[in-house]
């Protein structure tokens, strides 16, 4: 009876995290829109890095006792800051300026996609299976369906530029996990992650002075404050110790599905919230994509030698 009692709430348990997960990295792509409506999208995203980075690296450094990384380790980590956190999340966090949320969302939730086309052409992976081809077809469906009403409508320069981002950043991200799996850098992944934080922060405000997309903080305003503590408390920190007991208490197979359900939260959280469009040819065409996503990340893990990073927003 204790037994089952036990394994009842670890259930229960991984279940409310599991529920955390989702609803709380759904909602920071709601939270940066709403930020950068205050802010420049780059700059915000260089104090949210600095900030959970430096939570992630502190608490590491001083309560697990990790040591330093070593200089071959920097050279990982500041190509791996590059991929996954300047480009992945600082220019979609950017392209959010220019594009719904969902929207931005949902490529975001493509890189699986990517991912096994990436290894097809440029590595000449052939280990594709079936399900790989019909989650890719269903996939690309899905896509067609989300953008059918929009091919009949006039575009600004700036909505192209944001889809033109939010690729760009989800590609980033593709070839940032090709990369992880193929080196070994030796170090706790979540260390890792903090210092990639830190790393990409520098590079971001760097960036952000230069280019004009900064300003002093002083004129930073109280709503974009609330959103980056939401982002770094919440998207940051919180969510990734929900995802790792959820990952510790059920099946990886379940634990993972917070990737298909995050664009979802975001589109019908952005609709209620910013009083985004939510047309019937948007919604059906993101779960027909998701699922095709979900076909295709299913055929990959069951290979265990292709192992995807999972995308934190």
């Amino acid at each position: 009876m204790i037994k089952n009692k036990n394994l009842l709430t670890g259930k229960f348990g991984g279940y409310l995290a599991l529920c955390i997960t989702c609803f709380v990295w759904g909602t920071t792509w709601v939270a940066s829109k709403i930020g950068i409506a205050h802010i420049p999208a780059l700059q915000m995203a260089s104090i949210r890095q600095f900030l959970g980075g430096t939570c992630f690296i502190v608490f590491f450094m001083v309560y697990k006792k990790l040591p330093f990384p070593n200089k071959k380790q920097f050279g990982k980590l500041i190509i791996m800051a590059l991929l996954m956190f300047v480009f992945a999340n600082g220019l979609s966090t950017w392209s959010l300026k220019y594009i719904p949320t969902g929207l931005s969302a949902l490529v975001g939730a493509l890189y699986p996609l990517s991912v096994v086309i990436i290894e097809m052409i440029y590595f000449k992976n052939r280990n594709v299976t079936i399900l790989t081809f019909i989650g890719l077809f269903v996939g690309l469906t899905g896509i067609a369906i989300v953008f059918y009403q929009a091919l009949f409508q006039q575009h600004s320069p700036e909505f192209l530029f944001g889809v033109f981002l939010s690729i760009i950043a989800m590609l980033s991200w593709s070839f940032g996990s090709l990369i992880l799996t193929r080196s070994t850098l030796q170090m706790n992944p979540y260390y890792a992650i903090g210092w990639q934080m830190l790393l990409s922060s520098v590079l971001l405000f760097i960036f952000a002075s230069f280019t004009g997309q900064a300003i002093a903080m002083h004129a930073i305003t109280a709503e974009a404050w609330w959103a980056i503590i939401y982002l770094v408390l919440a998207g940051s920190i919180l969510s990734f110790v929900a995802f790792i007991y959820s990952m510790k208490k059920l099946p990886a197979a379940i634990a993972s599905m917070y990737a298909y359900i995050n664009p979802l939260v975001a589109m019908v959280v952005a609709a209620i919230v910013l009083k985004e469009k939510l047309t019937i040819f948007i919604l059906w065409g993101s779960i027909v994509t998701l699922f095709g996503v979900f076909l295709v990340n299913y055929s990959i893990k069951r290979n265990p030698k292709n192992i995807i990073a999972e995308p934190e927003q």
